[in-house]
């Protein structure tokens, strides 16, 4: 049976940890998303996220893309490769865009 957890196993939350995904330098993007990836030693995927003041300007905006980053994570988590992902948001996106941030997450994790 599968585990949905998100639990602390599974973020980046060092510095270092950050800093090495970012200086292997491989990334992928689409419209909404910059995800940045490297292969780890463990045996998962772990997720970072990054949503910039300078993207969306409101807490509120910042925190409600964090949820929906991280929820369809935890979905998609099984069929992940083991790597530390780093993901950037681009661009705002609300309730109404839901669809296609999930189209456009769906489309970098298959080219992963």
């Amino acid at each position: 049976m599968l585990n949905f957890n998100f639990s602390r196993q599974v973020k980046i939350v060092k510095t270092d940890d950050f800093s090495s995904v970012f200086n292997l330098r491989k990334r992928i993007a689409n419209k909404y998303l910059v995800m940045r990836y490297r292969p780890n030693g463990s045996n998962g995927a772990r997720l970072g996220l990054i949503v910039a003041k300078k993207t969306a300007k409101f807490a509120v905006q910042r925190n409600y893309m964090r949820r929906v980053l991280r929820e369809l994570f935890r979905l998609n988590q099984h069929q992940l490769p083991a790597v530390d992902l780093v993901i950037q948001v681009q661009k705002v996106f609300a309730k109404p865009d839901f669809i296609e941030v999930k189209q456009a997450f769906d489309a970098l994790c298959k080219k992963l």
